[in-house]
């Protein structure tokens, strides 16, 4: 196995374990607190981003000689975009097509986080 199929492998086991926390708090949000499903996921979103982040910087891309600092404010416009992108891919789904609150997220967390999240932390944000 080639290192960039690692370094892609570690990239999405890192995005499982972040969405896992995401998942979990954008549903608690939603079912036990009633937030709308938009903002459910702002809330969630921010929180998994912390963890996603800790993550691809020390294990997943191993980019620990960049500043934090550096990082950091790149992958906050990077979390800011994902984050607004769910927020209206979820908003479509939920409020317009009347879907299942969990399918839409499960759907729109699959096409930014691969089109949008890992070009951008590769690409950008923890660039070697």
């Amino acid at each position: 196995m080639t290192a960039k199929v690692k370094e892609f492998l570690r990239v999405q086991l890192s995005a499982f374990i972040g969405g896992l926390s995401d998942f979990g708090i954008y549903t608690f949000c939603y079912t036990v607190l009633k937030f709308t499903a938009p903002f459910s996921n702002v809330i969630s979103g921010s929180l998994g981003a912390i963890v996603n982040f800790t993550i691809n910087r020390y294990w997943s891309f191993n980019s620990k000689t960049q500043s934090i600092g550096s990082q950091l404010w790149k992958f906050i416009i990077v979390v800011i975009g994902s984050i607004s992108l769910k927020t209206l891919g979820i908003h479509f789904l939920v409020d317009f097509l009347h879907w299942h609150f969990l399918l839409s997220k499960g759907i729109v967390e699959i096409i930014v986080s691969l089109g949008f999240n890992f070009t951008l932390q590769k690409y950008w944000v923890f660039k070697k």
